[in-house]
């Protein structure tokens, strides 16, 4: 069976970017950055009303949960996601996808306890966990290699837009209305993207029978969750050395041997051993590893230090933050743009080292306790002036460099794999940058817990409680530990010591970041290379002609 485009025959045997409507295509991806835009939110806006929602629902105990949740069942149906969509198409795992974010989000908006709420934050995980992995590997279904920089560096900005302003969005809304609608309004965006992708999408032609890899699936999942858990409570619920550790890192290794064993004998295996032989795959994997570690230190605490420290409300902070997403929205586009011409190189030892460049700046804002009493009782702006230019200008050199990498590595990752893998490879490659994220954030909760330690032993003569120390790198950071009466004297030493530690975050975070000039100096990607029959027809397409 054959299509006839522009005057062409083409085959019918799957609709990519050869045979698909441009208007068609624009169409389709509006509404996947929309989607992707609501799930980038939801991935943050907890941050802002968290502690407000916790309170309403009475549930403060398990007020990391409402994270954690997410994260883990996000971080566990991107594989499955990827690898489920090369077998049945893009289209209905991101319908599926969106149907079950938008039902975890009207219902987050209802709960009446945190159990229920938790439960809801898993559902929009699994959804988000469909929708990122999906929406990535969907634009090289939509457009050619040489586009598929540029439209990855608009999905790139979309998700540092998404993640940015999140909390921005988060604390208007609970100010304006209340917590409940921070979720309603994923439903509006989640109606747009529906419209714009249920009847426009392109499937692929079934090529005969649909093998599944069930218990690859499982043992996926089962793996992930072990190490995701471990990770998320090493160091909190359980010490490193104890016996708890050594129980979960001996299950990790008995089901990666089982899962490696299971994957060599499948028939469509969900992450295919092969990969191992893609070297651009590989050094993506290896790149988007130590960039999540590198990106969380360098991201998480820039918030809490706003607030925390400088005295900013959650809706001046989420301003403030809008200066790293304008760096990113610039250099993610613009790499997207140029990277044909430029190749991959340039922009994978550019960007570590601006985003080093801007951590070092950030990391000299040195604060002292005479600081912090004048701002307390002479001018509550005191640290917000003094640090203001510096605190905007370094994030927003971050971005710049956080902007140069993701799309870049993505295109890479999605020009050297075969048609029929593209969700596989590319959500591996997500995988990788979630599970790297989720390390950074032990890693430098026990980087700042190790540093406030010393600080506020060299501040404080008094000992205090040891759940001090525990709980300022934690949740509401600073303004919890304050909110006890008893520890309101030692507010600027406590403030200075937090603050001078996330100082440290920030350079470690740097020089994490600042090792992948060398990944980049090895990394090698064949740039695209065009089909001359494509480019014919699109011209004719473009031009208007018969």
């Amino acid at each position: 069976m054959l299509r006839i485009l522009g005057g062409i025959p083409i085959a019918a045997e799957q609709i990519t970017y050869k045979n698909i409507d441009p208007k068609v295509r624009n169409t389709i991806m509006i509404g996947l950055c929309v989607a992707m835009l609501g799930a980038c939110f939801d991935g943050t806006i907890v941050g802002t009303i968290g502690t407000k929602l916790a309170e309403d629902l009475g549930g403060l105990s398990l007020y990391a949960w409402m994270t954690t949740a997410y994260l883990l069942c996000e971080t566990i149906m991107i594989p499955i996601a990827g690898k489920l969509s090369d077998i049945y198409g893009r289209k209905p795992l991101f319908l599926f996808g969106l149907g079950l974010f938008a039902i975890g989000s009207v219902c987050a908006g209802l709960s009446s306890s945190m159990e229920i709420f938790i439960i809801c934050r898993a559902i929009q995980g699994f959804g988000g966990g469909i929708l990122i992995p999906v929406a990535t590997a969907a634009v090289a279904d939509l457009y050619s290699p040489r586009e598929r920089a540029k439209m990855q560096g608009i999905l790139g900005a979309i998700f540092g837009i998404g993640s940015g302003i999140g909390p921005l969005i988060g604390g208007y809304i609970e100010g304006a209305l209340s917590w409940h609608w921070c979720f309603y309004i994923n439903i509006p965006m989640a109606l747009i993207a529906l419209i714009l992708t249920i009847k426009k999408f392109p499937t692929p032609i079934s090529d005969g029978e649909k093998n599944i890899d069930v218990k690859g699936i499982a043992l996926l999942s089962m793996l992930l969750l072990d190490v995701l858990l471990l990770i998320e409570f090493g160091g909190k619920e359980f010490e490193w050395a104890s016996i708890e550790t050594i129980v979960m890192v001996a299950i990790a290794v008995v089901l990666a041997v089982i899962f490696v064993r299971v994957e060599h004998k499948a028939i469509d295996p969900i992450l295919a051993p092969h990969l191992i032989h893609n070297k651009t795959v590989i050094m993506a994997a290896i790149f988007m590893a130590i960039f999540g570690i590198g990106m969380i230190g360098a991201m998480m605490f820039t918030n809490m230090l706003a607030v925390g420290v400088f005295g900013l409300t959650t809706l001046q902070a989420g301003i403030w933050s809008l200066a790293m997403v304008a760096g990113m929205m610039i250099t993610s586009i613009s790499s997207g743009a140029l990277v044909g011409r430029t190749g991959y190189k340039v922009w994978l030892i550019t960007g570590p080292i601006l985003c080093f460049a801007g951590l070092f700046y950030l990391s000299g804002m040195t604060v002292t306790p005479d600081m912090v009493t004048t701002q307390m009782v002479v001018d509550p702006d005191y640290l917000q002036d003094t640090f203001m230019t510096r605190y905007l200008s370094g994030t927003f050199i971050l971005g710049l460099g956080l902007g140069c990498m993701m799309s870049v590595v993505m295109s890479a990752v999605q020009n050297s794999s075969k048609p029929t893998e593209m969700g596989m490879t590319t959500s591996s490659v997500n995988l990788i940058r979630s599970i790297g994220t989720t390390m950074g954030t032990a890693i430098f909760t026990m980087i700042i817990n190790g540093r406030i330690t010393g600080e506020l032993q060299s501040f404080v003569p008094e000992s205090l409680p040891q759940w001090v120390f525990d709980s300022i790198p934690h949740d509401t950071g600073v303004i919890g530990v304050l909110a006890d009466p008893s520890m309101y004297i030692y507010a600027p030493q406590i403030m200075t010591a937090f603050s001078n530690s996330v100082d440290f975050s920030f350079l470690a975070g740097g020089c994490i970041i600042l090792v992948l000039v060398i990944v980049g100096i090895f990394f090698k990607a064949q740039k695209p290379e065009e089909d001359p029959e494509f480019e014919a027809v699109k011209h004719k397409i473009e031009s208007g002609e018969d």
